[in-house]
């Protein structure tokens, strides 16, 4: 898992650590000394933490102007004992929501696994985005079966066209325009 690092080409473009409005805004990171595990494997430095012991983040881009983010996760994502959907409304979601954010694409091809709960806070992050929208993209099809069982898919957009191997081709905003322009037809259906 130390050779999962999160993308960094879009680092010319963002850095949520030099970013004040950013929930990691100031942190400083050191490649040199791996330190966070996820279940006793270590994990690259450059992922950030936010209160889950199995779930890791990092902001690869975020535009205040329009609206959206793009976060990557990597690891096991557990709603039933971490309750990893809480810690991520509380401490991230709703930090960029503050900020105008109503537009969220969740990247989870680094999730290995997904434990389920109940849908609340799910319920409560999509009525709260109002003109906005939540998608998931590139996250494994046994990962949308898992969190299809619990309603989730009635809240985020994922699979089918969401299913973007090529993303890293993309800049950022040629990416959200991609990606908002598949979730503008799926609602309009």
């Amino acid at each position: 898992m130390h050779q999962i690092e999160p993308f960094y080409n879009w680092l010319k473009y963002y850095d949520s650590s030099t970013d004040g409005r950013s929930p990691f805004s100031g942190k400083t990171y050191n490649y040199d000394t791996y330190s966070e595990k996820i279940y006793g494997y270590y994990i690259d430095p450059a992922w950030d933490y936010f209160g889950s012991e199995t779930l890791y983040i990092k902001i690869l881009f975020c535009d205040y102007d329009e609206g959206y983010v793009v976060l990557e996760f990597i690891g096991e994502w557990n709603d039933a004992i971490n309750n990893d959907i809480m810690l991520l409304k509380r401490n991230i979601i709703e930090v960029l929501q503050a900020e105008g954010i109503n537009k969220f694409i969740l990247i989870g091809e680094n999730v290995l696994n997904f434990h389920g709960s109940d849908d609340s806070y799910y319920e409560e992050w999509l009525e709260e985005v109002e003109e906005g929208w939540i998608a998931c993209v590139s996250f494994p099809d046994f990962l949308r079966e898992e969190m299809a069982k619990y309603n989730l898919d009635a809240y985020l957009n994922m699979g089918g066209t969401l299913e973007i191997e090529k993303w890293r081709t993309l800049t950022p905003s040629t990416f959200y325009l991609l990606v908002s322009g598949l979730i503008s037809r799926r609602l309009s259906i």
